[in-house]
């Protein structure tokens, strides 16, 4: 079978690339040769986080693979037969636990029988989504259509110390249904969530006053955790709709005040409030690749972003379909 030929470059040129690439190779048994890994980043190659990604992937499907090592630029991954297991993984930074699960869940769905899985390292990082958000806003999406899997946050990670861990138990399904989002419907519930560990119970107050200021009657709920799971502080609102719930956050830094912790975070959530958007840039990067599994469906999001052409071009690399993109003023269509 022809080996695939990705480009690391291409587009917003970081680690999505090579997790979606990993993903459909173990799914479709397609081998990939992978140049310029990340090199649209600071510091460009396989960090830790990477790294794991793929050890991850070659245990779960067997594969046979060439230049994981720290800083690589380069990789090749030839899968085998994806296997059901008990796998556990552990980043040992604060490298998003969240997107090595997100790597290998979807191969778990195929697999032959049931699997569970644990990875530890970042539950809750800036450059991530949070734990929180693949648990109450992704997963609920696959699930509807057909995927057999719950989710677990075991501990909280903030950045930089990490030490989190999220586990997950699957049993594999036969195929994806497709799914269709292209209305939201009205409001039915706001809730916003102060998450500390380690950090004074103030700051939780203060951040929920202050967000409470912006949003007359949400609901507040205080999460505290001990310092074993810290330093740290996340912020988040929870909208949820008919068709979905959406999870914001913002992050607490040394420096800066709870006020405006909440008030950066409000200022995202008015902005997906008032607009046409079904789905917001993270969720849909999130979606195109179950989506593009099932063969069929669509979602309304914000305009493509870098990181979202970018995935979808990488998707047409290992499966024969083609992505319908369709831009307005303040939206887009996506569909296959």
């Amino acid at each position: 079978m022809k080996m695939i030929e990705i480009d690391g470059s291409q587009g917003e040129g970081g680690g999505q690339i090579l997790r979606s690439s990993l993903s459909l190779s173990m799914i479709t048994g397609q081998s990939f040769r992978i140049e310029r890994v990340r090199a649209g980043r600071n510091k460009p190659g396989l960090l830790r986080q990477h790294l794991t990604a793929v050890a991850a992937a070659k245990e779960i499907c067997g594969a046979d693979v060439e230049g994981a090592v720290p800083g690589s630029q380069e990789m090749t991954f030839r899968p085998g037969r994806i296997r059901a297991g008990d796998y556990r993984f552990a980043i040992g930074t604060a490298g998003s636990s969240t997107l090595v699960l997100q790597t290998i869940l979807p191969a778990l769905w195929f697999a032959d029988g049931p699997s569970t899985v644990a990875v530890s390292g970042g539950t809750h990082n800036p450059a991530a989504p949070p734990a929180d958000f693949v648990i109450h806003s992704w997963l609920p999406l696959v699930q509807r259509m057909g995927v057999d899997c719950a989710i677990e946050l075991v501990r909280h990670g903030f950045y930089p110390a990490g030490g989190g861990e999220i586990s997950a138990h699957v049993n594999p399904c036969q195929k994806l249904s497709p799914l269709s989002l292209v209305s939201r419907g009205d409001l039915i519930a706001a809730k916003a969530i102060s998450v500390i560990a380690g950090i004074p119970s103030e700051v939780a107050e203060r951040e929920l006053d202050r967000i409470s200021m912006h949003f007359e009657g949400i609901a507040r709920e205080v999460r505290t955790r001990s310092s074993r799971e810290g330093p740290g502080n996340v912020l988040m609102v929870e909208l949820t709709y008919p068709e979905l719930t959406e999870v914001f956050s913002a992050f607490g830094e040394r420096g800066l005040a709870a006020e405006a912790v909440a008030d950066r975070l409000a200022r995202e959530v008015k902005h997906f409030q008032v607009s046409p958007v079904v789905v917001d840039e993270h969720l849909a990067d999130q979606l195109v690749l179950p989506i593009a599994l099932a063969g069929k469906g669509s979602f309304v999001t914000t305009k493509v972003s870098s990181h979202l052409a970018t995935n979808l071009r990488v998707i047409a690399k290992f499966l024969p379909l083609q992505f319908e993109v369709l831009t307005g003023a303040e939206s887009a269509r996506i569909s296959v």
